[in-house]
C-alpha cells in the first residue's frame, strides 16, 4: 500500500464538488460525490433510535446495493423533522439525480448540524446547478471542507494498492469532532474504490472495517443522530471480480482498514476543544472482544480525559475505568504505562504501584499524542481504542452550539 494525494476522487471515475449555497451564513455547506458508473455500494449507520430523515432515504435507496452519487449537505441535521424534513431528504435526491440525468434511487444522501431546525431546502435547490458544474477531481478539498461542522481540519486520506496486475486506488473523507462515541458518532465518512468486488463481500468489509476503526473512538460518550459511514466501489480498476474471502479480498481489507483508521483517529484528534489524541492498547487479553471493551471503557472515562488534558499520570483513574467495564480482571497481574514522543514509563505494576518520576511523566503527558498502555498478562490478544482529552473549550463550544 502507498499513501497518494487525494480524497473521494483519487480512483478512477469519481469526481467531487463543494459550494456555499446559504445554509451557513459563510462557509461551505453542501457537496457532491459521483461516479461515472454505477457502483456497488455498502452502509451502515447509527445505532441511535432517534435517526435523522437523511438515513432512512438513504436505507432506502441502497436496498439493492448500488449507487452513483452521494449528496450532503452541512449546518442543518434534518433530524426530527417529521414528514416534512424526509420530503425534503427525498427532494436532495430528486434534485440531485435530474442535474446528474441518473436515476434518484441510485442517489444518497447525508446531512449533518444542528437538529431540529427545518432543511431551508429552497437554497440547496438554488445551488444544485453550481454544485453539479463544480464537479472535477477537487484538488482543492472543497468536498470535504463542505461537509464540516465543528471540525477544524480536513479528514481525508487516498492509497493505491495492488490486486493482481492491476492498481487499485481508494479514497476517503470525514467530518466529525463532537456527539463521537462507539457504535458510530456523529461523523459522516465517505470511502470511494474503483475496486472490481461483489456488494455482499462490500458489505462485510466495511462492517467488519467499522467495527475496529469509527466503533473504538469516542469524544464525550454521545452516540449521534446521522452518523453513517458509505463505501461506493465502481469497478473502473478492472481487476478480477472478488467474489470470496480470498487473497485479494484481504488485501482490500488491510487498506479499507488503513483509511477508517486513518479517519477515525483524525476524528479522535479533532474532538471539540482536544489538545492531545488518546489511545488506549489494551494487551495480554484472552480475547480480542475483552480488550477492545476495556480499551473503549479508559477512554471514554471523563476523569482519565480530564486528567490527560492535566498531564497528570493518575494511574488510578485508568483502573478505575478498566474495573467498570463488568470484564472480569485479575487487578494482581495489570500493568499500566504511558506513552508518547517524549518518551515512556510503566506506573503501575503487577497488581501495585510503584515510584516513577512525575517530572517526566508530565512531559509525556504534555505531548499532542499520547498512549495508555494497559497489559493485563494473560493472554496473547489486544485492541485499541481512541479519544482525545477533556477541555474547558469543550463546555463553551457546547454551551452555545446554537448559535
Amino acid at each position: 500500500m502507498k499513501i497518494i494525494k487525494g480524497s473521494v476522487t483519487a480512483a478512477k471515475g469519481f469526481y467531487s464538488s463543494g459550494i456555499h449555497c446559504g445554509i451557513k451564513k459563510s462557509k461551505k455547506d453542501l457537496a457532491l460525490i459521483y461516479s461515472s458508473k454505477l457502483c456497488n455500494a455498502a452502509a451502515v449507520y447509527t445505532t441511535n433510535q432517534v435517526k435523522g430523515e437523511p438515513l432512512y432515504v438513504t436505507m432506502k435507496h441502497i436496498k439493492d446495493g448500488k449507487a452513483q452519487a452521494i449528496i450532503i449537505n452541512s449546518g442543518n441535521a434534518n433530524t426530527c423533522t417529521g414528514e416534512d424534513g424526509k420530503k425534503k431528504a427525498f427532494m436532495m435526491t430528486d434534485l440531485t439525480s435530474k442535474a446528474l440525468g441518473i436515476d434518484k434511487e441510485n442517489v444518497l444522501v447525508a446531512s449533518t448540524g444542528v437538529i431540529g431546525v427545518p432543511l431551508p431546502i429552497g437554497t440547496i435547490e438554488n445551488g444544485m446547478d453550481r454544485l453539479v458544474g463544480a464537479l472535477g477531481k477537487d484538488e482543492e478539498g472543497n468536498a470535504s471542507e463542505a461537509i464540516m461542522t465543528t471540525d477544524t481540519i480536513n479528514k481525508t486520506i487516498a492509497l493505491a494498492f495492488s490486486i493482481g496486475d492491476k492498481t487499485v486506488t481508494i479514497g476517503g473523507m470525514a467530518k466529525g469532532s463532537g456527539m463521537i462515541h462507539p457504535n458510530m458518532a456523529t461523523m459522516l465518512s465517505f470511502i470511494t474504490t474503483d475496486l472490481n468486488i461483489e456488494q455482499h463481500l462490500l458489505q462485510e468489509a466495511l462492517r467488519e472495517s467499522v467495527n475496529k476503526s469509527y466503533n473504538r473512538i469516542s469524544v464525550d460518550g454521545d452516540t449521534s443522530t446521522n452518523d453513517m459511514a458509505v463505501i461506493l466501489a465502481n469497478g473502473e480498476a478492472q481487476n478480477t471480480l472478488i467474489t470470496e474471502k480470498n487473497d485479494h479480498y484481504s488485501v482490500f481489507l488491510d487498506a479499507l482498514n488503513y483509511v477508517n483508521t486513518y479517519l477515525a483517529k483524525l476524528i479522535a484528534k479533532d474532538g471539540e476543544g482536544a489538545t492531545k489524541l488518546i489511545e488506549c492498547q489494551v494487551i495480554g487479553a484472552n480475547s480480542e472482544e475483552t480488550a477492545e471493551i476495556l480499551s473503549k471503557s479508559v477512554i471514554k472515562s471523563n476523569l482519565v480525559k480530564a486528567a490527560c488534558f492535566g498531564a497528570d499520570a493518575n494511574w488510578g483513574r485508568i483502573l478505575c475505568a478498566l474495573g467498570y467495564s463488568n470484564i472480569e480482571l485479575d487487578i494482581h497481574k495489570i500493568d499500566v504505562g504511558f506513552e508518547s514522543p517524549e518518551g515512556s514509563m510503566t506506573v503501575y505494576q503487577c497488581g501495585m504501584p510503584i515510584i516513577f518520576d512525575e517530572v517526566k511523566a508530565k512531559k509525556i503527558l504534555k505531548a499532542p499524542e499520547i498512549k495508555i498502555l494497559v497489559n493485563l498478562n494473560q493472554g496473547d490478544k489486544s485492541a485499541a481504542a481512541w479519544g482525545c482529552d477533556l477541555t474547558y473549550e469543550y463546555v463553551r463550544i457546547n454551551g452555545d452550539y446554537r448559535s
